[in-house]
C-alpha cells in the first residue's frame, strides 16, 4: 500500500526544489536562444570559416550525451583553473546544449523565408542587417515558434540531469527524500507529478502564443 504521508511532509522543500528547476530552465533556455541564433547566422553566412565553427559547435553538442557535457564542466573547468558552482555549471552545459538544438531550429525557419523578401527589402535601399533585423528573424522565428517550444519541454525535463552534479533541482531533492523516508515509489511518483503538471503548463502557454500568432496573421 503506498503512503503519501512522507511526502506531504517535505513538500515544501519539493516546491522549493521546484524553483530551482524552473530558473534552471529558463536561464538554460535563455542562453540557448542567444547561441542558437548565433550559430544560426554563422551557418548560413557566406564566410566559410563562421560556418565550419558553427557546424563544428552543433555536431560535437549533438553527437555527445548532455550527461557527459555536464560532468566534463562541472569537473573538467576547475582542472583549467576555473572554479564555478554547481548551479552554474548546470546552466552553461544545459544553455551549451541547447542552442545546439536551437540553432537548427532557427537556420530551418530563416531558410524557409522565400528569397523574395530579401529582394524586395533590398530593392528599398535596406543593408542586410536591417532586413534581418526587421524582416527575416521575427517570420522566422514566428515559424519556429512550435519547434521551440518542444525544446523548451525538453529542456524542462533535462534539468534533471544537473542531479549528477549535485544541484539540488527536483529530481536530486526527490532522490534524498525517497532514501531518507524509504518510500521510492511515492516520491518518484510525486516528482513525475510535478514534471507532467510543469510540463502541462509550458505546453499550454506555447498553444496559446501559437495561436495569438496565427491570429494576429489573419
Amino acid at each position: 500500500m503506498l503512503n503519501f504521508s512522507a511526502v506531504e511532509q517535505v513538500f515544501p522543500f519539493l516546491l522549493k526544489a521546484t524553483l530551482v528547476t524552473l530558473e534552471l530552465s529558463i536561464l538554460s533556455i535563455m542562453i540557448g536562444l542567444i547561441l542558437g541564433l548565433f550559430a544560426a547566422l554563422m551557418k548560413i553566412s557566406n564566410s566559410k570559416i563562421l560556418q565550419g565553427i558553427a557546424s563544428f559547435y552543433i555536431w560535437i553538442i549533438r553527437g555527445t550525451p548532455l550527461i557527459a557535457q555536464l560532468l566534463l564542466i562541472y569537473f573538467g573547468l576547475p582542472q583549467l583553473g576555473i572554479q564555478i558552482g554547481a548551479f552554474e555549471s548546470a546552466v552553461i552545459g544545459l544553455g551549451i546544449n541547447a542552442g545546439a538544438f536551437i540553432a537548427e531550429i532557427f537556420r530551418g525557419g530563416i531558410l524557409s523565408i522565400p528569397k523574395g523578401q530579401t529582394e524586395a527589402a533590398a530593392s528599398l535601399g535596406m543593408n542586410y542587417f536591417k532586413t534581418l533585423w526587421r524582416i527575416i528573424l521575427p517570420q522566422a522565428f514566428r515559424v519556429s515558434v512550435p519547434a521551440l517550444g518542444n525544446q523548451a519541454i525538453s529542456m524542462l525535463k533535462d534539468t534533471s540531469l544537473a542531479s549528477i552534479i549535485t544541484v539540488s533541482e527536483l529530481m536530486m531533492t526527490s532522490q534524498q527524500f525517497a532514501a531518507g523516508n524509504f518510500a521510492f515509489i511515492e516520491f518518484y511518483i510525486a516528482a513525475s507529478a510535478i514534471y507532467l503538471a510543469l510540463t502541462t503548463l509550458v505546453y499550454a502557454v506555447l498553444r496559446n502564443v501559437e495561436h495569438r500568432l496565427s491570429a494576429s496573421d489573419h
